[in-house]
Order: C-alpha cells, then structure tokens, then sequence
C-alpha cells in the first residue's frame, strides 16, 4: 500500500470509529470508481468518507474528485491540506495548476497555503514561478506571521530553477529567517550571463 494511504487510511478509520466501521471498510476495499464518486454528491456524508473517496479516485485518476479535492487543500486541517496535494498532484486534471495557484495568492487563506505552494512546485505548472512570486512578496511585511509560506515559496522557487525568481529572492535576503534558503535557491538559478 502507499504509504499516503497508509497514513490516511490510518486517521480516517479513527475519525470513523467503530459506529462507521463497515461503511468505512466499503470504501477502502471497493474499487468501484462509480460508488466511490457517489460519495462525494450524496448528501450527509461525512468528512471522512468524501476525504476518502476523493483520494482514492485521484490517485485513480478520476477527474470526478477534482472539487473535493480543492475543497481539501484549503482545509483548516494540514493533515487534509497534505493528502489532498497529494493526490492532486497525481490526478492529472489540467485545472488543478491554476486553482492551487488560486489557493496560494489568496490573502485571506494565506494561513493554508503552505500545501498548496508545494503542490505548485510539485507539478512545475507555468503558473508557479508567478503564484509563488506573488505570495512571496507579501510576505516581506513586518512581523508576518507566516513564516512557513514564505520559507516554502523560496525553496520551491529554487526547485524551479526560474530567472525570473533572482529578484524576490535577492530580496528575500534581507530577511534573516529566510536568508539562507534564499541564498540556497539563488545557487540553483542558471548562472547569470556576463554584460557584453
């Protein structure tokens, strides 16, 4: 078994308890995709049993998780934010670059945008370099408090490997907590060319 799943499978069958049992059984064992997406559009189904069906159908592929899936990584809980990436990132919807990156600049849910900075940089979209950039920039403010995001968005631009990150991150020098990471990404931006 893969070890996300694992993992999920793990906390998933806790918040079930044993009430929810056999229900939840069903879902871990059937690889019928039709009954797993009937999970998501039944009404009064809970947390857990949509969680778990939208994971087991992106990392079937099924675009029929696409929503729940977004759902999930703007959760409060960073435990769904991580499997819902997840299995987004294995999913294979082209929409899931420009909502990710929707999730990332939001200034409002910027307190869940960790996960999806890194799905960003997992899928390597053309939407990253911008998102992460963007996200980036906001967080240069006198005593932000998310210091995680920004420190994501310098690793992640330095995995990218984009020129047009040099500048946030020879800004992102300036500030001690994350002038290190900075000074590692800028290392992995191609080499500058000499002026002629």
């Amino acid at each position: 078994m893969d070890e996300e799943l694992r993992s999920l499978t793990g906390r998933l069958r806790l918040e079930a308890g044993a009430g929810e049992a056999f229900a939840y059984e069903r879902l871990v064992s059937t690889g019928d995709l039709d009954e797993l997406a009937g999970v998501l559009t039944a009404p009064q189904q809970p947390l857990w049993a949509r969680e778990l069906a939208a994971f087991r159908l992106g990392l079937a592929g099924d675009r029929r998780a696409f929503e729940t899936l977004v759902l999930l990584l703007n959760h409060r809980d960073p435990q769904r934010c991580a499997s819902a990436a997840y299995a987004l990132a294995r999913l294979g919807d082209p929409r899931t670059a420009r909502a990710a990156a929707a999730l990332a600049t939001n200034e409002l849910r910027v307190a869940y945008a960790l996960h999806p900075v890194r799905l960003l940089v997992e899928l390597r979209a053309p939407e990253a370099v911008p998102a992460l950039i963007t996200t980036l920039a906001r967080r240069f403010r006198a005593h932000d408090p998310y210091r995680r995001v920004a420190l994501a968005c310098v690793e992640g631009l330095g995995v990218l490997g984009d020129e047009r990150a040099r500048a946030i991150l020879n800004e992102a020098l300036a500030h001690p907590s994350l002038a290190q990471a900075a000074a590692g990404a800028l290392k992995r931006l191609p080499a500058q060319r000499a002026p002629r």
